[in-house]
This record gives structure tokens, sequence and C-alpha cells, in this order.
């Protein structure tokens, strides 16, 4: 391809909306362009890296054992509510209406319409286990696209799914696939890391996401020094936190703290450690109100509290709701005397806490000395502690080392969660009817492509891995007035005056290969 004959135009100034280096770089390059929020045109130069992208993946695919297909974008209403998620994917749907006023939506992800192919044409465990995967786009109404491909509306995922007649089966394409991203993601010269998540609106049993690391990665993980435990805060949990000494208990005690309203200001009132507060934190869900107890210098995972409670819906109570419940203002609300109505959990690592400060739902009033069963009663315990760095890791493998990541790629055992509701089954070999157990597997071909580039750029621009660089090689015409050199360019050599994707002059080459959890990571410019 000639150079006068591509379609490229660069420009120097930086975008207004664009917040991160890939989007910059990538509008600045012309890979792509915006269409409207989060929605983009992918120009020939990004094109090209997403299509070199795109033969890794079905290059791995294929070795994974998996069969190539395409599923409609466009899905009927009917499949979403059979699974139960018409309502609860909420306003990330992008539903619409055909002419005859019947119910559709784009589609953000394919369970329901490949489990509905599947249930027409299986049968018997015989014809199982299968493996399928697309590439496609979907469409996702985000409620604030931003940052580029990396939180767009219309993206290009490919997603699989498998289908399985035992827990063995399963765990074996699980795996498979888990070794199918990370030979992706190594081909790629990516640094990345697998960690455990959250299955959000996807459901199922476990789930592991694939972060590329980089210092603009919207989502939060957690590491081990050595990389035995990884999960994202959402998922994390946290070796056991000291305990506290022991002493006898004190009496319980009401103390006067006046217009002390916050943990740091009431320790340092009452000269004690922030460590041996509780404090108590008063949530609605669409069936009931629930007080959580956490130690006083520690947040709420909500992720967490929201699969504890199995609940659609979870937010803090409104300030006129927790004055009915506990009597007192907000900032004094504790675990005595709460409303009857009030359903009590607390952090399991606040159990070991004795003679403890917290609220005395009284306005400018604490108690001291509160001790467990004899003064608080919890109706549950359990694990709702966001994670956070200098944690123990729960291998004992040493404190927690926080780090920033771009979700690039999610791997879930569902189990039965779609095909039971959508009655996808086959007989077995008593001749008795089963629900299939099913595994998804989502990899963002925008957003690797995208992340690479946050992984991957000094203060002049890109440094592509070979592996995504939309051109490997540019031949330049350093002397066009010389005949033999115009012979040549006119044979087909490329001209131009900087390597394709390059908004700026020179280049640095990046020192040295860097390893990462993961693989080897290798750069160079394109």
């Amino acid at each position: 391809m000639r150079w006068n004959q591509y379609y490229l135009f660069t420009t120097r100034e930086v975008p207004k909306d664009a917040e991160v280096v890939s989007h910059q770089l990538m509008i600045r390059t012309c890979m792509i362009r915006k269409v409207a929020a989060g929605i983009y045109s992918y120009l020939p130069l990004g094109w090209r890296s997403i299509r070199k992208l795109e033969a890794i993946v079905r290059r791995e695919m294929e070795r994974a054992g998996s069969v190539e297909l395409s599923m409609p974008a466009i899905h009927p209403a009917e499949l979403w509510r059979e699974s139960g998620r018409w309502d609860v994917y909420g306003h990330l749907l992008l539903r619409m209406k055909d002419r005859h006023d019947r119910d559709f939506c784009f589609g953000p992800t394919h369970e329901e319409v490949v489990t509905d192919i599947v249930r027409r044409d299986v049968k018997s465990y015989r014809q199982l286990p299968l493996n399928l995967y697309q590439i496609q786009t979907k469409f996702r109404d985000e409620i604030r696209p931003r940052f580029g491909l990396m939180r767009g509306r219309e993206f290009i995922m490919k997603d699989a799914y498998t289908f399985h007649a035992s827990q063995e089966s399963l765990d074996s394409a699980y795996e498979a696939m888990r070794e199918a991203y990370c030979r992706v993601f190594e081909a790629c010269g990516l640094e990345y890391s697998m960690v455990e998540a959250d299955s959000g609106t996807i459901g199922g049993a476990s789930s592991h996401e694939f972060m590329v690391l980089a210092d603009t990665g919207e989502d939060a993980i957690v590491r081990s020094p050595s990389g035995s435990y990884a999960a994202n805060v959402e998922r994390a949990t946290i070796g056991a936190l000291a305990a506290s000494a022991a002493t006898d208990p004190e009496p319980l005690t009401e103390v006067d703290t006046p217009g002390k309203t916050s943990v740091a200001q009431v320790a340092e009132f009452l000269d004690r450690p922030v460590e041996q507060f509780v404090k108590t934190l008063i949530y609605e869900t669409e069936k009931e109100y629930v007080a959580v107890l956490v130690r006083g210098d520690r947040e709420v995972n909500e992720v967490k509290l929201t699969n504890h409670l199995d609940c659609r819906h979870l937010g803090l109570a409104r300030e006129a709701k927790v004055v009915e419940l506990t009597g007192a203002p907000l900032g004094f609300a504790g675990p005595i005397g709460l409303a009857d109505e009030v359903r009590v959990l607390a952090d399991a690592t606040v159990r070991p806490l004795v003679n403890f400060v917290c609220g005395a739902n009284a306005a400018d009033r604490h108690y001291t000395g509160a001790n467990w069963d004899r003064d608080v009663s919890v109706d549950e315990w359990a694990d709702l502690l966001l994670a956070a760095a200098g944690d123990p890791s729960p291998d004992g493998d040493g404190p927690l080392e926080l780090h920033r990541g771009i979700e690039v790629g999610h791997i879930f055992d569902l189990g039965i969660k779609y095909s039971k509701a959508m009655e996808c089954t086959y007989t077995d070999e008593r001749g008795e009817s089963q629900p299939m157990l099913m595994g998804c597997y989502g990899l963002g071909i925008g957003r690797t492509v995208a992340a690479a580039v946050e992984q991957n750029h000094d203060e002049d621009g890109m440094i592509w891995p070979v592996p995504l660089a939309p051109f490997e090689a540019l031949v330049l015409s350093l002397d066009p007035d010389d005949e033999a050199v115009a012979r040549g360019a006119a044979g087909g050599q490329v001209q131009g005056r900087r390597s394709a994707g390059d908004p700026g002059p020179g280049r640095r080459r990046r020192p040295g290969p860097r390893r990462g959890q993961g693989g080897s990571v290798a750069t160079a410019r394109s």
C-alpha cells in the first residue's frame, strides 16, 4: 500500500473529551473517530490492529477446540425474559420495538441466544461437550461512556460458550480457555494478571478476570508479592487481621461526643485508636433494611454485600429513615438498640474486637466498652470487607499489593444458571433429563488494543507491541529525485515520513523486554 493512497489524517491537538492516553493517541493517529458518546468508527489504521488481534484470538480459540459461529446482534425479548435478565440488566440494556410492537434488545452478551440454539439441537449426553464462539459487535448503554474504547457503549467482543454433562468436563474446558486467554495476551506482548472476580450480571459460581496492568486502569486489584494470590478488590478476601490484646470486659459506658460525627473525630476526642471502633452503616434493599458493622478504619464492600443479601437494589438508607430506625441523626448510629425490623450483619474481621467504641443511637453520644453477645447481638457474620493494600494475603504470602488494571477478558463457570431457566437439557446415561452445565468466556477486542496503548507509550506517543502494530515496517523514499529510488517507489514501496500510528517526530526504543505475571513482554516500535 502506498502512503499517498492510504486514509490517514493525523492531528496535533488532544481531543477535549479524551482523558486517557489510549483515547488521545488513537484519535490523534486516525485509528478511531467518535460518532456519538461511546460509539466509534474504526478507521483503516485502527482496523488493522483490530484484525491482527482477531487473528490471534481465532488461532487460540481453534487450538482450544472452540468452533466459530455468528449470532444476531438483535435479540427478541422473550429469550431474556426466560432467563430472568430482561429486568435485571436494567438501563444497560438497549431496548427497542419492531413495526409489530414486539420487544427486542441490542445484545450486550449472548448467553440467551446460544442457549436457545443448543437446546433445539442437543438431546443426549453423547453429543456433549460443545464449545462455540463468535467475534461480534455488542452494545451496553453505559451511564457514562468514557475513555474511548475502554468504556464504550458499542464494542467488539469475542464471546465463547461451552456446554457439558459433568462438572469435570466443564472444569476441563474452563482450564483450556484460561490457557488460551493467557496465550492470547502473551502473544500480544502484554503484561497482565489473572484475578478472581465477581460474576456480576452474568452470574455463575465463579469467574476470573484478565487484567492488563496500567496506571490508568479503572479496576483495582490486589496481589500477593509473588502473585500466588490475585483478585479484583470487589472479590478479594484477606487473611486474619491482628486481634486485640486479651483484656477483661469493661462496663458498657455511654459518653458525650458533642458534634463528633466521624470515626476520626471521635477517635481523636476519646484518644482511642480507630482500629477499636465499630461503625454502623444502614443500607436499604428492595425488601429490607440492614445494619452493616465494620471496623472503624475500613470500608464495606458493597459488591460482597449485594451478593450476600441476594438483592437487586442496594443503597445507603435515606437520612430520614436512618433517624427513624436508630433514633439518632447521621454519624451516631450504632448496633445497640436498633429498631426490630433492622437485620444486623457484621464483617468477620470485627469479631475479635473487645471493649470497642460504637455509636449510641443518640445525638452526640457514643458507647465505650462494648462487647459482642453481652451488648451487641449479630444476626449474621460474613466477609463484607473491602480489601486494601497492606492487608495479609489469604494464602499467607505477605501483605497484599494494590495495582490498577484494565479488564480485557472475563471467564465464568455458569453452572446451570441459564440452562435451568431456559430448559436447556440433555438425557443422561439413565435416560433422565438433566440441565446442561455451562461456561462463558468474553474477551474485549477493541479494549485489548486500547490497553496495549495504555501500557506501551512514552511522551512521544505509541510504542506498539509488534503483533498489534498496524504496520510492522515503513519503507521511506529518502531521495525521490533519484531515478533508481523513484523506480523502486513506483514498484510498490511505501512512502512516508514516520511510522504508522506515530503522531510525533522521532522515537526512542524502549529498553529491553519486561517480564510480568502471565509471561514475557516484548515491545517495539512499529
